[in-house]
């Protein structure tokens, strides 16, 4: 099979994530569920995708579109657009799906996908985290992965304009 299309069939639009999402289940795979902008893919990020999916059978990545990161992050941001960062996403062998999403929220995203595990950065409070809600109704788990130091697309930049 085209490698290329492998990767390209892992980003998939919200309107065809509930087939997968029934046939996950029936299997009954334990679906993890992230999400981010993942501007300039580094190691933090792939460290910490690949401790998300540890905790399950699926991981399925919320991605925040061009928009959604500029109204969260500025009009500078994103570095890359959404089509290379959803690319960039796929073609890491761990993860299952891609599904960009346009809210500042991955709050309708993550009651569609209705995650057994929720994985955010342990810059937050648990209770916090957005979805924790869905996720603990149904018995589910909200975990919290350690980022590691000095591995930030904002360093990055920083760094860049130092040079």
């Amino acid at each position: 099979m085209d490698k290329l299309h492998v990767i390209q069939s892992k980003i998939i639009d919200i309107d065809y994530l509930e087939p997968m999402l029934t046939y996950w289940n029936l299997k009954n795979k334990k679906i993890v569920f992230t999400n981010g902008c993942f501007d300039i893919l580094h190691r933090g990020h792939v460290e910490y995708l690949a401790q998300a999916a540890n905790h399950g059978d699926v991981l399925v990545i919320g991605l925040n579109t061009d928009n959604s990161v500029k109204r969260i992050k500025g009009e500078k941001r994103p570095v890359q657009d959404e089509k290379a960062r959803a690319i960039l996403m796929a073609s890491l062998s761990f993860v299952s799906a891609v599904v960009l999403f346009d809210e500042d929220t991955p709050y309708d995203l993550i009651q569609k996908v209705q995650p057994d595990v929720l994985v955010k950065g342990s810059d937050y409070n648990v209770e916090d985290i957005v979805g924790y809600d869905i996720v603990t109704a149904k018995g589910g788990e909200v975990v919290t992965i350690d980022f590691i130091e000095g591995y930030s697309t904002t360093s990055i930049i920083d760094k860049l304009k130092q040079n």
